[in-house]
């Protein structure tokens, strides 16, 4: 099946927190759903589309998330 009938099979939990795909992650910067604010860290624009994801706490409102970059996912934790 392609991603967009299966869309929330590319986020893996991990320890830490969990991590999408390199290009989800563009994404989410592109249309403004996500916003830099203090250096490494990323907080969720609410006026902004948030593509669709089975935990819908992935990207909570006011909570500062780090993103970092490795192997073409980015791993993202709360702050």
């Amino acid at each position: 099946m392609a991603d967009e009938e299966r869309p929330f099979e590319d986020v893996r939990r991990e320890a830490s927190g969990f991590s999408i795909p390199e290009l989800k992650w563009r994404e989410l910067l592109f249309v403004g759903a996500l916003r830099p604010e203090g250096g490494a860290c990323y907080v969720r624009d609410p006026s902004r589309p948030l593509p669709l994801f089975r935990d819908p706490d992935l990207f909570p409102e006011g909570v500062r998330l780090s993103a970092r970059l490795e192997a073409g996912r980015v791993h993202i934790s709360r702050v």
